[in-house]
């Protein structure tokens, strides 16, 4: 098992593997036949709530982290289920993400947590 996380503007490549969108809304500006997704997620997002308030805002990472963890912590949701299915079945797997900020989104958060899990 391997999870990568690649922002869904850049380019597809063969080491992807199987691609699944992780946020909980399209981004702008992709195309759904350019965007080459095996899956979409959109449950597996943080609350809007949680969204709003983080909005990327560095000083509230930590507290964002642990927040975002409770919420997969406490879900009792489907997609959740498939894809911890999908990564303990697949050897590549790309969390697909729109933020700019590589390294303080919730795909981040997300594929901590999927690790921690397997």
């Amino acid at each position: 098992m391997s999870i990568q996380l690649k922002r869904i503007y850049d380019s597809v490549s063969d080491d992807d593997g199987r691609r699944v969108l992780v946020d909980g809304m399209w981004p702008r500006g992709v195309k759904k036949a350019d965007a080459a997704l095996d899956d979409w997620y959109k449950s597996v997002a943080p609350s809007s709530e949680l969204r709003r308030w983080f909005g990327h805002d560095r000083d509230r990472w930590e507290k964002f982290r642990e927040s975002y963890r409770a919420e997969l912590d406490d879900a009792d949701n489907e997609a959740l289920d498939a894809l911890r299915e999908i990564v303990a079945q697949e050897d590549e797997v790309t969390l697909l993400f729109a933020a700019r900020d590589t390294e303080c989104n919730h795909a981040v958060v997300l594929k901590d947590w999927l690790e921690d899990a397997a």
